[in-house]
């Protein structure tokens, strides 16, 4: 823990706060992300009164109905990026296609993939909800509206992180040099660094699973929930079950606690739910810098090149021992 204040500001304009090739691009990105936090947890504060729960009647790419929090939360983004020159394009599950600022045409050097607003289905019921963000670097010769030159492996990412939503605000991230969670302070509108360095523990009793699909599911995934939930002191089993229905949520309690999380394949569709390039990615990415693992179940999520935006894969991410196991049982 952190004794001494220090503001998200304060940090990232230190030297040390990101990687040596990192440039002060990297400050206004993290400050404009920041900024984008901050709003939509107000919004979230206030959503029962200013009218901004509920359903749009629309669906987005994924062929989810888009909640009105969902719709503003993607906006916040927008509207706080707009004027920042470095991003070029966002990529959001919000939007079949990426939005191209046009005023940083000239001068853009990043792609900003989200997901806006994760975990809408908690929307209505207050419980967490999270955003979460990776940030590529573009070629020089890359216009920002080819989908191909936005399709980069999860190795190339320069920046990942989420924002927790729930009892506090809680904001993690990592350029490759370590794992930082920091907390909104609401009345001085700040958010503070309270842990540096995250590292998880190397193995824990905690899994995070929907096992209403348990039927849809392989032999192997179906085996490795039954072995967990045996009773055995000696490898402290059986393990305990939290699902928030938010990945942000439930990742950030494997993150801090150990174990692991799954969204795996099923039988009928293998390909998974959750969306490489804007969930499981930057996911994996600061998991990985805090030791642990992020895979399908078969391969490393970061070494998948993507052939879609919107392409998904299931998740397998946690503690290393026991994605490890995972992928045991998978390969048996």
């Amino acid at each position: 823990m952190i004794h001494e204040p220090i503001s998200l500001t304060s940090h990232i304009l230190k030297e040390d706060a990101f990687p040596p090739e990192a440039t002060g691009e990297f400050s206004h990105i993290m400050m404009n992300l920041g900024i984008a936090g901050k709003m939509i947890a107000r919004d979230l504060r206030h959503a029962g009164i200013i009218d901004v729960l509920g359903s749009t009647g629309e669906t987005n790419i994924q062929g989810e109905e888009v909640q009105k929090l969902d719709e503003r939360a993607n906006e916040i983004f927008i509207k706080v990026f707009k004027a920042n020159e470095i991003v070029k394009t966002m990529v959001s599950e919000e939007m079949e296609q990426p939005h191209v600022f046009s005023d940083a045409q000239r001068s853009g050097k990043y792609a900003l993939y989200l997901d806006p607003l994760d975990g809408s289905s908690n929307i209505d019921v207050d419980a967490p909800l999270g955003s979460i963000f990776s940030l590529h670097r573009l070629s020089e010769e890359s216009s920002g509206h080819q989908e191909q030159d936005l399709l980069k492996a999860g190795s190339e990412q320069v920046g990942g992180g989420y924002f927790l939503y729930g009892t506090s605000t809680v904001f993690v991230y990592t350029c490759g040099k370590g794992v930082h969670e920091f907390t909104l302070e609401p009345e001085l509108g700040e958010f503070f660094l309270t842990t540096r360095n995250i590292q998880m523990p190397s193995r824990g009793k905690i899994y995070s699973v929907n096992e209403g699909n348990y039927q849809k599911w392989s032999r192997g995934m179906q085996q490795y929930i039954d072995d967990i939930k045996q009773t055995d002191s000696a490898t402290h089993r059986p393990y305990g079950l939290r699902y928030t229905g938010c990945l942000v949520a439930d990742v950030h309690r494997i993150l801090l606690k150990g174990g692991v999380y799954l969204y795996p394949g099923e039988m009928n569709k293998p390909e998974g739910k959750l969306r490489l390039m804007y969930e499981a990615a930057p996911l994996s990415f600061v998991i990985e810098q805090a030791g642990g693992i992020g895979s399908t179940g078969v391969e490393p999520i970061n070494s998948i090149q993507p052939k879609m935006l919107h392409q998904r894969v299931p998740l397998v991410i946690g503690s290393r021992e026991n994605v490890e196991q995972v992928q045991e049982c998978m390969r048996t």
